[in-house]
């Protein structure tokens, strides 16, 4: 492959950490070919964000790519008509009013029944114990899946996400993917098989009623599973961490000076929890040179294009203050994320302050561990609060 400037990776070192790796691709030229992952890698912002857009050349249909092939085809691998048309029959469950209206109120009372658990205890593993749970018990709700605890939720969304980012070809990592997929369907059937509310805004209901076929249904949930639950977790927990880490502007945030949807989004474009979105070449093209033919691989870095030295002041540094208004956390032509209304309720307006106002002195007690480099977050953030006996005693 010498159509482009090669840039090896070590796959582990890349899942650990990948920006080093990402900021010398951005150095070395506009397209690279990692052979690792068979892919050329786009990583700079202004690229992506003009490139993405070009879906005659950049096609989301790909037959054979992995996420089809485990989850089946769902609405992010459809382009033009046929993914707008699938965009609009979930879009009263998605909507700005139907989160205002309806889904705000759900995640306010969940969300405090998960801290009245916690707060005695004192510490937790914000990533397992708060973030997660926050996470599914919200997505149990949206997608229709009550039948799936919110336990059951993470695990078959991160099988789901290992699969789709299983480029190694790991027949466990694959083998955990189709077990998920098929806990999802069996949940998918119960709920079919009963009568759903005329009232009810979840995507299993709403779809049904726009008429889209089952199969249809069945991958939309899987997709919504997949983002709909890692996302959350791990800016939720991964937010807190940062905030934690800079105290400086966690307290500008508390004294109002800043607010809790600006530290989500600085994070989210600092550690950007969906790193990359991957694109099939359907004709040839050439780009700074480099010529990309039908089939080709191609991956947009969002996780890079967000560290981008040409767009943003302090790209390395989580600052409130920085305009992330260039961000594309959440993508940035016609696949933006779906759900980024509800991402930012759920985080900005919910998780984040909730957590703060019941927890006094919350603070990190040991070292955060994150990984992954196709969708990042937090493995573990442990912390603990003051006020957990004056809550047993009360």
């Amino acid at each position: 492959m010498a159509r482009a400037e090669l840039y090896d990776i070590d796959l582990g070192r890349f899942w650990l950490n990948p920006y080093p790796d990402l900021a010398q691709m951005r150095a070395q030229a506009p397209v690279v070919y990692v052979p690792q992952l068979q892919a050329f890698l786009l990583t700079r912002r202004d690229d992506i964000f003009r490139e993405e857009k070009k879906v005659e050349i950049f096609s989301s249909e790909q037959p054979e790519g992995l996420m089809v092939q485990l989850m089946g085809e769902n609405m992010m691998r459809r382009d033009g008509e046929a993914h707008k048309s699938e965009r609009r029959a979930i879009f009263p469950t998605i909507s700005p009013k139907t989160v205002r209206d309806h889904w705000m109120t759900e995640f306010r009372n969940l969300t405090q029944k998960v801290l009245a658990e916690l707060l005695p205890k004192g510490g937790c593993d914000l990533v397992r114990d708060y973030a997660m749970v926050v996470s599914g018990e919200a997505l149990r709700r949206i997608t229709g899946l009550t039948n799936l605890t919110a336990q059951e939720m993470d695990q078959v969304s991160q099988h789901m996400i290992d699969g789709c980012a299983n480029y190694a070809a790991d027949a466990e990592v694959e083998q955990r993917c189709h077990a998920a997929t098929g806990r999802i369907d069996a949940c998918i059937s119960d709920r079919l098989a009963q009568p759903l509310d005329t009232d009810d805004l979840s995507l299993l209901a709403v779809q049904r009623r726009a008429g889209l076929e089952e199969p249809r249904i069945r991958a939309n949930i899987k997709l919504a599973i997949s983002g709909g639950q890692n996302e959350p977790r791990d800016a939720i927990a991964g937010t807190v961490w940062a905030l934690l880490q800079h105290r400086d502007q966690l307290a500008e945030v508390l004294a109002g000076r800043a607010n809790w949807g600006q530290a989500f989004e600085e994070y989210a474009r600092w550690i950007s929890p969906i790193g990359m979105s991957p694109r099939r070449v359907a004709k040839e093209y050439e780009l700074y040179g480099v010529t990309l033919l039908p089939q080709d691989r191609v991956f947009l870095m969002y996780s890079s294009g967000n560290r981008d030295e040409r767009v943003f002041a302090r790209p390395g540094a989580f600052d409130l203050h920085q305009d992330c208004s260039a961000a594309i956390s959440f993508g940035a032509g016609p696949h933006f994320c779906a759900g980024a209304w509800i991402s930012k309720a759920l985080i900005g307006q919910v998780a984040l302050p909730m957590l703060f106002e019941a927890m006094q002195n919350l603070h990190l007690t040991a070292e955060a561990q994150f990984g992954g480099w196709a969708f990042r977050g937090p493995l573990s953030v442990p912390v603990a609060w003051s006020n957990a006996v004056s809550a047993n005693r009360s």
